[in-house]
């Protein structure tokens, strides 16, 4: 995975595979993940009898009774359809189903019952309590998969096993507590790949979806991102970021330039800087910001990975920035805030 670095402006088995992602995202500081043996005892590796996990496995009936119809429905790449829960921002949820069944959920509104996990929650609580393991074996439909978390994984994104429920944790390395949590089944994991992985046999694929349905994934990807980001704000005590559609454009112009150029980076060879691309479209600011990223698995992954980097995370958090402009190019991100007056 990469993220880049932000910008802002003012204007006025023995065939053994393995298959890495190679994070490039810089770590300003270090968690200590306190793993020594505490006076606690560490629990029982179980599937969550209550909360969100519950909702592995279970239909769409299921779903509907538990947290009623979803406010949207969006595409993802990996074949099920995100269940948006966005009416109350404390409350967000996205569902994540296939086939009529739950495969996968991610949490990070702070009423949520993720448990046995509380957002929030400070992360040497989750330590002292939980088993973290550096390495995740999977068999499934006569293969073998091995997870293989290194340090950074074990600071940020830790992965655990409850009973047939796996729950990765993403951690705000900049409070020391728990961001979100996403909760999956064997074969979604496996597809997403979010940490280095070894395996033997057969490796699940997802296939490459049509142009139209791409498109689909990236619009869904986008309204993520922004409600996510505003979560993030709201959970800090700073104003949501209102939606414009016109800087939402020039995101997306340069998230698909960085991958039709093969150049991950702020300045576009063809359209110059922040401040070119939005001058040449009309937009009308007083201070823009920049984040971008690259490789990440959804949309939930970016914005978590974003916070966790200082730059990144002082755009997310900026007070002065009033609307959003998200742009999704594949596996390309960017993020482009502006302050308006109220006049603009």
């Amino acid at each position: 995975m990469t993220i880049g670095f932000y910008t802002s402006i003012s204007e006025n088995d023995d065939n053994e595979v393995l298959i890495t992602d190679d994070p490039t995202l810089e770590i300003n500081e270090s968690l200590d993940q306190n793993q020594e043996n505490s006076a606690q005892e560490k629990t029982t590796a179980e599937r969550p009898t209550s909360g969100m996990g519950l909702l592995l496995g279970q239909d769409l009936a299921y779903l509907k009774g538990m947290l009623g119809e979803p406010q949207r429905i969006d595409e993802s790449l990996y074949g099920y359809q995100w269940y948006i829960y966005n009416i109350d921002y404390s409350r967000y949820v996205q569902v994540g189903v296939d086939n009529n069944k739950v495969v996968t959920v991610y949490a990070i509104g702070e009423n949520v019952d993720v448990s046995p996990f509380k957002i929030g929650q400070p992360i040497e609580e989750i330590f002292n309590t939980q088993s973290i393991d550096t390495n995740i074996d999977i068999d499934y439909k006569g293969n073998s998969y091995r997870f293989e978390l290194n340090d950074t994984d074990l600071n940020i994104r830790p992965l655990i096993r409850l009973g047939d429920v796996y729950v990765q944790l993403y951690i705000d390395k900049f409070t020391g507590s728990l961001s979100s949590v996403r909760f999956l089944n064997d074969e979604t994991l496996i597809k997403q790949r979010p940490y280095e992985l070894g395996y033997t046999g057969e490796l699940i694929e997802v296939g490459e979806p049509a142009e139209d349905v791409w498109r689909l994934i990236e619009e869904g990807t986008e309204k993520e991102i922004l409600d996510i980001t505003n979560v993030m704000r709201l959970r800090h005590n700073v104003k949501s970021l209102e939606w414009d559609q016109e800087t939402s454009e020039v995101a997306y112009s340069h998230s698909k330039d960085m991958s039709d150029s093969n150049d991950f980076s702020h300045t576009s060879k063809k359209f110059g800087s922040l401040s070119d691309r939005l001058e040449a479209a009309n937009v009308a600011y007083n201070s823009a910001g920049e984040n971008i990223a690259a490789n990440y698995p959804d949309g939930p992954a970016v914005a978590e990975g974003w916070l966790n980097s200082k730059g990144h995370r002082e755009s997310l958090l900026n007070e002065e920035f009033t609307h959003l402009g998200v742009g999704v190019y594949q596996k390309y991100y960017t993020q482009n805030f502006i302050q308006k007056n109220d006049e603009q």
